[in-house]
């Protein structure tokens, strides 16, 4: 007969070794591959950067303290500046703001030389105003200079040169252009998004904010640049206008034509408006209706929109303001961000230094050429 010593031994070293295969079998399958995963997909653990807020931000920057703490105060239903959900509105500027304002110009400047000067469907369509504000553009980013009254001939050569488009067509031409190489950065256009200022996005959409872009860019050309970058609707952008009519419509007053089932809208040709300055205010109050609490923009073309914000609000609002200060990382310009520091000083508005407050910029392994 079998020595019981002998066989209570064998069973607990059986036990044991179950065991060890067990939590070996959990640690390389469990935590690897959960059931029903497909070959391909790759499953990433949270770090702790991704439930750090802001995380992108050096965690002592002035302008990151101060947002946190103000979400922290108006979304605690006991404090003085709470404020209710329907309430909570930011408003962001485009360029230079959530996205690479200029490299080696604005993406809409980029977009329409492209256009007039080499889209072999269109550059000998060109008309000659066409072909004028095209070379004011490459004026400008060969030697710096603005001409005088060119974002308005701009924002009318848009509108003529892609006269006759579906909606459908200039948003597919828009996604298109956004997936050429940057000039400086190892990246697409359609990839250069400030990743801080996207993370300041997601965390105000977590905490109840409706977040509107506010855009100096032609409204459609902004639906093109953030689609399945920033998930914000169509509706809550709003940018520089030009004219939508029915195909059928052979230049006929609105008034005096009704859209037929057999319709379809194309761009009508004339530009409306250029969505800058005091024309941001205006149209706030026009689309959104109400006032925001937070503004976000990066120069001059905002400071209406930014001081509407903070002034006269019966509620705690703040306007940040975005200094081009990193010239390392980022085509900065230390001298035009001086200038918005000194309106950050004179108007109370929050700076955000691109070189001091943020530990990157764009996507991990984007540098700057």
């Amino acid at each position: 007969m079998e020595n019981r010593q002998d066989t209570g031994f064998w069973k607990t070293l059986a036990i044991i070794s179950m065991v060890l295969l067990a939590l070996v079998s959990y640690l390389y399958y469990g935590k690897t591959k959960p059931a029903n995963t497909a070959d391909d997909e790759v499953i990433v653990e949270p770090t702790d950067a991704e439930t750090v807020p802001l995380a992108s931000w050096e965690e002592d920057a002035e302008a990151r303290i101060k947002l946190l703490n103000y979400i922290s105060e108006i979304t605690d239903p006991s404090n003085e500046y709470f404020i209710p959900e329907e309430d909570r509105i930011a408003v962001f500027d485009l360029d230079g703001t959530l996205y690479c304002e200029t490299d080696p110009t604005y993406f809409d400047y980029q977009l329409f030389l492209y256009r007039v000067t080499e889209d072999p469907e269109y550059k000998d369509k060109a008309t000659d105003f066409e072909k004028e504000t095209a070379a004011k553009i490459q004026h400008l980013i060969d030697t710096g200079e603005n001409s005088e009254g060119l974002e308005v001939d701009h924002g009318k050569g848009v509108a003529s040169s892609f006269f006759g488009l579906t909606l459908e067509e200039f948003e597919e031409y828009v996604e298109n252009f956004r997936k050429r190489e940057m000039y400086s950065y190892n990246m697409t256009l359609g990839e250069a998004f400030y990743v801080p200022m996207l993370e300041v996005v997601d965390l105000l959409q977590d905490n109840g904010f409706k977040v509107y872009i506010v855009s100096g860019t032609d409204r459609l050309i902004v639906r093109g640049i953030v689609k399945g970058a920033i998930d914000v609707p169509n509706s809550q952008i709003i940018g520089s206008d030009e004219t939508i009519v029915s195909d059928n419509q052979n230049g006929k007053d609105g008034l005096n034509y009704v859209f037929d089932e057999n319709d379809e809208l194309i761009l009508g040709g004339d530009f409306i408006i250029k969505n800058l300055k005091m024309n941001k205010v205006s149209i706030i109050m026009q689309e959104i209706g109400q006032q925001p609490v937070l503004s976000f923009g990066n120069s001059t073309g905002d400071s209406s929109m930014a001081e509407f914000v903070t002034s006269g609000n019966p509620y705690r609002s703040l306007a940040f303001m975005l200094c081009c200060d990193d010239e390392v990382r980022e085509n900065g310009s230390q001298s035009k961000a001086d200038k918005m520091y000194a309106l950050c000083d004179e108007f109370d508005w929050v700076p955000i230094s691109m070189k001091n407050d943020w530990l990157t910029i764009y996507k991990e392994g984007v540098v700057h050429k």
